[in-house]
């Protein structure tokens, strides 16, 4: 009777193991956000993924890339782009891709981006920190690029 259980439980333990292993892995939701952007904007090309960050490429930019949940925010958008002052296309691409990882309307994003990059300047200096529609937007501008990075806070 014992041995019959054994049989039983083993036989049962090995065919849950194969029901798992079996079922297909779910794809990761920053993953799912980058497939997303690389649909929605032309030219953008999805790279390589370390460290929770997805390495994305585009013409108009010098880097991109989409920062993954982590302990600090659910998700963050990064983008550099050569000259001190940005082309209205390097605005537009940040705002179209803020408005598919945020979920929010392009036109607002484009207000957003944009009046974070122009508060640069002699009275609040090279560096930036500003708040619009619960995001944290941080711009900076050196010599020779500008950059802004795009994030929400895990707890909004």
């Amino acid at each position: 009777m014992t041995r019959n259980l054994v049989r039983h439980s083993i036989f049962a333990t090995l065919a849950l193991l194969t029901a798992f292993a079996a079922s297909p892995a779910r794809a990761d939701r920053c993953d799912d956000i980058a497939a997303q952007l690389k649909n929605q904007i032309d030219g953008l090309k999805v790279g390589i993924t370390a460290g929770n960050v997805i390495y994305l490429s585009h013409p108009l930019v010098k880097e991109l890339s989409l920062g993954c949940a982590s302990r600090n925010y659910s998700n963050e958008l990064y983008a550099k782009a050569d000259g001190r002052k940005p082309k209205p296309e390097f605005v537009d691409l940040v705002a179209r891709a803020a408005a598919l990882v945020f979920t929010l309307p392009k036109d607002e994003m484009q207000k957003g981006v944009a009046r974070c990059l122009s508060q640069m300047g002699i009275f609040r200096g090279d560096d930036v920190k500003s708040r619009y529609r619960r995001l944290d937007m941080n711009c900076s501008r050196t010599k020779t690029e500008i950059s802004i990075a795009i994030s929400r806070g895990r707890d909004e």
